[in-house]
């Protein structure tokens, strides 16, 4: 559950740390409070797009940590996986700075904010305003519907993956023999291209070599001259100025022996310059630059060019890729005579019946066993369906849609596909008499959202067992545009989900609020010119005031109003919750 939430300097509020306990909490406020804010800042730690204009104005950054404790059994396998450390509680925090830079943390190690998406899905159920939406999807729906009915779907898609990968492998097995033959003429032409070239092993780099010095011949003499005549024949060259150091040193040695480190490099040096010269020499004996042979050099290298542009490979490996594809033909001419062309034939013709008679075994089993389990999995979608629709409508009489009917439609689908031979549409009728159609088409907006309500309490992960142990439930305003009577019912319905939860519920309704075991109060005052959001605790008279707020009306009639509410709510029993059939696959 959730246990701490820390803010600072987001949106409107300069720092809060708030404390939950288990069981059902309300948030409410004023319109333009900052109810909401809270929900957004825990979105944010739980990995949702956060942008600048989550900082408080004039704020360098705005960070926020989400502290959960009484973990779900799901959450330290996956820390232990994902390598971060485990515990009895799990910290998730994320800064954003006004660069719009994100950094996020998970129990004090950096994290990215993909992982702490994927730590949420083991944390937090956040339902708002507009849950509806996802009820109209059809693969939403189909979802919703399996988590009913317990249905395995990633068995069925993987049955599905395999009958494919069978009917493709067959597929190109079929063609296997044309492609042989294409793959014969064009090795066969490919080959003869290269084969007028007829790159030797080695040649590139060594006509590169050839070509690098032959262009630059003359410009190669030139410099070879006048570092001959710097290192030996000019006035003052390194050898004549080398020389005369020698002969200055000489003399005066026996008069210090330290000086005989110096004579030692300078003969060194002496001996160095020499061979440098006589180098120099005999690179000026050789013959000048011969034209003809850079003409039939230039004319290879641009053959070589030439070729490698036509096949689209670097010149270097055109005399390995001639090798392959000499190799390659000749696997595929093995042999060349009649009668062993038709031995091999007959040959390659047994195999293909022998692979393809297993092929197309394969592809009949792997689509048997899918049929067989999509089957399956269409009655277990029929019977969770009808469950599934009669609870719904039974919560629907509750919440404003006396007569309703919520009805779960299987639509054939005309080829199998890897979620089943059906899809899945939510279709609802709003009153008696009516004909149910598909949720996308029913235009109340305030029917969409109470039934969000009862799916959302239907289908949460709020189960007995451990599967839904330590899993909180936020409810943003999903009760919006009810009132009256259906918001006792909404009241009662997150009263019962907090008995086995912990429920959070941003709520405008007094009633929903009277049904809270604890109460959270979002306030906002102006501090220093600029607006702050604040958060408090109310119990006893506080609370009271404050529902009498919601309330609205006369002062002494809505005190009055609202400690009956109260009254009522600790006095009332939660609904008892509708039993659910499940099976598995």
């Amino acid at each position: 559950m959730l246990k701490r939430l820390t803010l600072r300097d987001f949106v409107i509020v300069t720092e809060l740390e708030i404390e939950f306990d288990p069981g059902f909490s309300v948030l409410t406020g004023e319109t333009g409070a900052g109810k909401s804010i809270l929900v957004d800042a825990l979105q944010l730690a739980l990995g949702s797009r956060g942008d600048t204009g989550l900082l408080r104005e004039g704020s360098a950054r705005t960070e926020v940590s989400a502290e959960f404790e009484g973990l779900p059994a799901t959450v330290r396998p996956w820390l232990d996986a994902a390598g971060f450390d485990t515990g009895d509680s799990l910290l998730l925090r994320r800064r954003l700075d006004a660069q719009g830079k994100s950094r996020a943390w998970i129990n004090g190690s950096p994290a990215t904010v993909g992982q702490l998406r994927e730590a949420a899905d083991h944390l937090v159920e956040i339902h708002g305003q507009h849950a509806w939406q996802r009820l109209t999807r059809a693969g939403d729906a189909r979802a919703l519907l399996d988590a009913q009915a317990g249905a395995d779907g990633a068995r069925i898609a993987a049955l599905h993956a395999r009958w494919k990968e069978a009917a493709a492998a067959l597929q190109r097995a079929r063609e296997q023999g044309d492609e042989i033959e294409r793959e014969r003429e064009r090795l066969a032409w490919q080959i003869h291209e290269l084969e007028r070239l007829a790159p030797g092993p080695g040649e590139w780099d060594e006509i590169n070599a050839e070509h690098g010095r032959l262009s630059h011949a003359q410009a190669l003499i030139d410099a070879a001259r006048a570092a001959l005549e710097r290192v030996s024949q000019a006035d003052g060259s390194a050898l004549e100025v080398t020389e005369r150091a020698l002969a200055a040193l000489q003399p005066v040695l026996r008069h210090d022996a330290a000086l005989a480190p110096v004579l030692e490099v300078l003969q060194g040096a002496q001996a160095q310059l020499a061979d440098a010269a006589h180098s120099l020499h005999a690179y000026l004996d050789r013959d000048r630059a011969d034209a003809a042979r850079l003409a039939e050099v230039d004319a290879r290298l641009s053959a070589w060019h030439g070729m490698a542009r036509r096949l689209r490979r670097p010149p270097a490996e055109l005399p390995a890729l001639l090798a392959k594809w000499r190799a390659e033909l000749q696997a595929l001419e093995a042999a060349r005579d009649v009668s062993a062309l038709e031995t091999a034939l007959v040959q390659a013709e047994q195999a293909y019946r022998h692979d393809a008679q297993h092929l197309s075994a394969l592809r009949r089993d792997a689509l048997a066993s899918y049929r067989e389990l999509a089957a399956r999995l269409s009655a277990e979608r029929a019977t969770a369906g009808r469950s599934f629709g009669k609870e719904i409508t039974t919560r629907m009489q509750g919440l404003g849609m006396a007569g309703g009917r919520f009805d779960v439609a299987l639509l054939p689908q005309a080829e199998p596909q890897s979620y089943g031979l059906e899809n899945v549409e939510f279709q609802v009728a709003g009153h008696a008499g009516a004909t149910p159609r598909a949720l996308v088409k029913v235009a109340s907006g305030g029917e969409l959202s109470r039934l969000a309500l009862a799916i959302a309490v239907t289908t949460s992960r709020v189960r007995p067992g451990a599967d839904a142990a330590g899993v909180t439930l936020i409810f943003d305003e999903i009760d919006a545009g009810i009132g009256g009577t259906v918001g006792d019912v909404v009241g009662a319905l997150l009263k019962q989900l907090g008995q086995a939860a912990q429920v959070l519920a941003v709520t405008h309704l007094a009633q929903v609020a009277a049904c809270g075991d604890q109460h959270w109060v979002v306030r906002k005052t102006q501090a220093g010119g600029r607006a702050q959001s604040g958060l408090q605790r109310v119990h006893g008279e506080a609370r009271v005031a404050e529902i009498a707020r919601m309330l609205g009306g006369e002062r002494l009639s809505g005190t009055a109003h609202a400690q009956a509410l109260l009254q009522g709510a600790a006095a009332s029993p939660a609904p008892a919750r509708a039993t659910r059939r499940r099976s598995r696959t």
